[in-house]
């Protein structure tokens, strides 16, 4: 999976991608460090623990760098930046019973508009997964030959990942 730049001062507008969320009961926002013990046990469940790590830097962050979708009481998602390296989006997800409803774009423009307003006039992508889907959400480029993306090589359990393909927490496990 390469790294992917975007433009932030050509990226689509975020109000409408909100309404329509709130259409649907669903409310984007920004998170709270008090809603941190609440979330990082949901990200763990639904994605892996390198995701966990991460969210957790962005709660820290002031402001949180963290944005959060919910239906009431209901985690249905959430998208980070700046938190393995300054300037890169993610980690980001949704909760699968609730993909192919806008939430994951809603989470991506708002994180997206929030590095522009700090200040940020590119993003980075960090080891993008769904390519196709950031080229057309967002006009995303592959970055050129950041496969695998330089900035994750010596991270403890990239070996696996890079050379074997095992699962990211792979190296937790015992031999």
């Amino acid at each position: 999976m390469p790294d992917m730049l975007v433009k932030l001062y050509d990226i689509p507008e975020l109000a409408p991608a909100l309404a329509r969320q709130r259409e649907t009961g669903v409310t984007i926002r920004r998170g709270m460090p008090p809603e941190k013990f609440l979330t990082l046990p949901w990200i763990g469940q639904h994605f892996n623990q390198y995701w966990v790590s991460e969210a957790d830097v962005a709660f820290a962050a002031h402001p949180p760098t963290i944005f959060l979708a919910h239906r009431g009481e209901q985690l249905l998602g959430f998208a980070c930046y700046d938190t393995a390296l300054k300037n890169f989006f993610g980690p980001t997800g949704v909760d699968e019973a609730e993909r192919g409803q806008g939430i994951g774009t809603a989470l991506l423009l708002a994180a997206l508009h929030a590095m522009r307003a700090d200040g940020y006039m590119y993003a980075i992508i960090g080891w993008a997964g769904p390519v196709s889907y950031y080229e057309k959400a967002v006009g995303a480029a592959v970055i050129p030959d950041s496969e695998p993306p330089g900035s994750y090589r010596g991270m403890l359990g990239t070996n696996a990942i890079f050379n074997e393909g095992a699962p990211a927490d792979s190296f937790l496990e015992a031999p």
